[in-house]
């Protein structure tokens, strides 16, 4: 990874989706390495106030959760005036053609199947923000 993109992540703020324990941790860890400032949600109600409080430059949601699916929660964040323009890439278990179609259609700009590499977590970001 290029010194360039490391220096654009630091200072960065990101919220991570994901009702896996395992998954927060991972992308948190990696992500606080480069210098962003990471923020965790369970579900989608959780990211919602998590948005709302910190506004996040970039958002990963993963797809399938309970009480509201990644989905649902992107197409909530992409209706909302103010963060309609935020990033949001899904994160996914499942690498399917109709997931990435429906990712498309309610408003992400990127898909990141499950289990993610760093080059691959950064490299998403790196395509967003630059």
């Amino acid at each position: 990874m290029s010194a360039n993109v490391s220096r654009s992540l630091n200072g960065l703020k990101i919220l991570v989706v994901d009702d896996s324990k395992t998954i927060r941790r991972t992308a948190e860890t990696l992500l606080s390495k480069e210098g962003c400032q990471v923020f965790t949600a369970i579900d989608g109600f959780d990211a919602l106030s998590k948005i709302a409080d910190h506004q996040p430059d970039l958002i990963f949601v993963d797809i399938m959760m309970p009480r509201l699916d990644g989905y649902e929660t992107c197409s909530l964040i992409k209706h909302n005036k103010i963060f309609k323009d935020t990033p949001v890439i899904m994160l996914s278990s499942k690498d399917g053609l109709f997931d990435r179609a429906r990712g498309r259609i309610v408003g992400s700009e990127q898909y990141l199947t499950k289990p993610f590499t760093k080059d691959e977590l950064l490299g998403a970001i790196s395509n967003q923000i630059n």
